[in-house]
């Protein structure tokens, strides 16, 4: 399998402190990967990374066999071939816009809608993702209406309107209840078990919210990567302990994950 994603020795640094250090990690075709750490960890700046819109400081960083910051590469033309479904993004789609344009200006690499004109073909394809993500029923509601979870689903069916070869989900069931937590997860499963989907790489704080189907974790604290692999070999208690900085119980239950902090002598 090819790499979708490579990271060789990546540091970003700001103001002096680096929000990543020395990071090598790399995502192979067909994998599904989940980033777990505590707030300010450095999960969001490698998604960043990822998603070719932070540079870093030292170290190579390569996209889907693009390398960034190199002359032979454009990342305007990287950047379509890459999903991205997070609260950044929804704050750039404006909020009168129906679920179905706010889909198929993804078509376009665009945010709203301006004069262009989409097929009949488009139309189809972001019905189909809406189907799946059970947004069928919302195709008219406009976005600004939506609540938080059908505005989680409605990004990732914008996120796979372009079929990328590469997903990145940020935190996509933060703020969510648990109905809606629940929903999403299970959405989430089917994607990550359909062999024809892109490689997906996940920013989460909660084991809970891991869906059946990932296959890999990367754990990373302070901007250090602490552990990184298959998920049944590196998601352990020891593991998750340190990345969080205090005593943690992971076990798995089925095919889904918790953790809980150990009792208080």
């Amino acid at each position: 399998m090819s790499d979708v994603l490579e990271l060789q020795d990546v540091s970003v640094v700001r103001e002096g402190r680096a929000l990543v250090d020395q990071v090598s990690w790399s995502v192979k075709e067909g994998e599904r990967w989940v980033i777990l750490g505590p707030n300010g960890a450095g999960k969001t700046t490698l998604l960043n990374i990822a998603s070719s819109y932070l540079f870093p400081s030292t170290g190579t960083a390569t996209v889907l066999g693009e390398t960034l910051g190199t002359p032979g590469t454009d990342v305007f033309e990287l950047r379509p071939r890459i999903g991205i479904a997070g609260n950044g993004m929804a704050d750039k789609l404006p909020g009168n816009q129906t679920v179905l344009q706010t889909v198929l200006t993804a078509a376009y690499g665009m945010t709203a809608g301006w004069q262009e004109e989409y097929e009949e073909i488009d139309e189809q394809r972001a019905r189909a993702f809406l189907d799946r993500l059970g947004m069928s029923e919302f195709v008219d509601r406009t976005f600004g209406t939506l609540s938080e979870g059908e505005r989680k689903r409605t990004l990732i069916a914008r996120a796979l309107m372009t079929d990328p070869e590469l997903l990145l989900l940020d935190e996509p069931a933060a703020g969510l209840d648990l109905g809606g937590r629940e929903d999403l997860v299970r959405r989430l499963g089917r994607l990550a078990r359909d062999p024809i989907a892109p490689s997906m790489v996940m920013v989460t704080h909660h084991v809970e919210e891991i869906a059946p189907g990932f296959t890999h974790v990367l754990m990373i604290r302070q901007g250090k990567v602490l552990a990184a692999g298959p998920l049944e070999l590196e998601l352990t208690s020891r593991n998750l302990s340190l990345c969080f900085g205090l005593p943690l119980v992971v076990e798995q239950v089925g095919d889904r994950w918790t953790a809980q902090g150990l009792p208080m002598a």
